[in-house]
C-alpha cells in the first residue's frame, strides 16, 4: 500500500515544521511548500534520516495568486494525491489599517484566507471519493477575542477560517474526511521575528507561551478525532471563553489595555 502524503504550507519553520514531523513520524510522506528552498531541502533531509519519509519540496510564495495551482498540479504530475492538507501558513502587519499599502493587504489576504480556501477546494473532492482526508486550518486564538488596533485583518482573517473550518467539518461529516481549527495563543517560533515583533513579545509573561511541539501535537490529536475547533492550552481556552460570556464593549476595553503592551498600532 503506497503511503499517504501530507502537504504542510509554510513548512520551513515553527508550528509547520511540528506538525510535518508528527506525520512524517506516523508513516506519512511529505510535501513541504514554503518560500525558502534551502530550508525545505534540510527539513526533507532531516524526515528521510529520521523516519524514513519521502518528501516532495516545492518553493512557492502563497501570496502568489497561481502558487496553489502549481503546487497542486506538481503533485498530480507526481502521482501523489493529498491525503492531508496543513494549511499553516501565515503572518501578520503591523501598524494600523492605513501603515500598509493595499498591494500588502491584498497580498495578507491572498495567504491567510485565499490559499487555504483554493487548496482546500482543490484536494477535498480526491479525499471525499477515497472516503479519508484531514485539513487543519491553522488559525488563532486571536480569532476568538475581540479585535485590536494594530492587527486590523489579522484577527478577522483567523476568525475566518474558525467558521470556515467549522462548516467544512459539518459537511463532511459522512465522508471519511476530518476538519479541524487549530486555534493557539503565543506559540514560540519565528512568526514575531518575521513580523518584527520580538522586542515588544519578549516582555510577555512565560505562563502565557507554549512551544511549537505541543500546539501541534493538540492539533493533531484534535484532528483525528474530527474536532472542529480546538483552543491550545488552559489559559487560551480560559481566554476564549471570558471573551464569550463578556459583554462586547468591556471585552474590547480589557483587550485594547492589554494588548497596547505589546502591540503597535502607528
Amino acid at each position: 500500500m503506497a503511503r499517504r502524503l501530507c502537504l504542510v504550507t509554510g513548512a520551513s519553520a515553527g508550528i509547520g515544521q511540528a506538525i510535518a514531523r508528527i506525520y512524517a513520524e506516523r508513516g506519512y510522506d511529505l510535501a513541504l511548500t514554503a518560500r525558502r528552498a534551502d530550508r525545505l531541502e534540510a527539513f526533507a533531509a532531516e524526515l528521510k534520516q529520521t523516519w524514513g519519509a519521502e518528501s516532495i519540496t516545492i518553493a512557492a510564495d502563497l501570496a502568489d495568486r497561481s502558487a496553489p495551482e502549481m503546487i497542486i498540479r506538481t503533485l498530480e504530475e507526481a502521482g501523489r494525491p493529498v491525503d492531508a492538507l496543513i494549511n499553516n501558513a501565515g503572518y501578520g502587519l503591523q501598524g494600523n489599517y492605513l501603515s500598509s499599502s493595499w498591494a500588502d493587504h491584498a497580498a495578507f489576504m491572498q495567504v491567510l484566507v485565499e490559499a487555504p480556501l483554493e487548496l482546500t477546494h482543490r484536494v477535498l473532492p480526491g479525499m471525499q471519493t477515497r472516503r479519508f482526508g484531514r485539513i487543519m486550518n491553522v488559525a488563532s486564538l486571536a480569532g476568538h477575542v475581540p479585535p485590536t488596533a494594530g492587527a486590523t485583518l489579522y484577527g478577522a482573517a483567523k476568525a475566518f477560517l474558525v467558521r470556515f473550518s467549522q462548516a467544512l467539518n459539518q459537511e463532511n461529516a459522512e465522508t471519511g474526511v476530518h476538519v479541524s481549527a487549530l486555534c493557539p495563543g503565543f506559540t514560540y517560533s519565528e512568526f514575531h521575528d518575521v513580523n518584527g515583533m520580538r522586542d515588544q513579545m519578549a516582555s510577555m509573561p512565560s505562563w502565557l507561551w507554549q512551544d511549537a511541539k505541543t500546539v501541534a501535537q493538540i492539533g493533531y490529536d484534535a484532528l483525528e478525532a474530527n474536532q472542529a475547533v480546538v483552543v491550545t492550552g488552559g489559559v487560551n481556552k480560559t481566554i476564549a471563553a471570558l471573551c464569550k460570556l463578556l459583554p462586547d464593549t468591556l471585552a474590547l476595553r480589557l483587550m485594547s489595555s492589554q494588548t497596547r503592551k505589546f502591540r503597535r498600532a502607528d
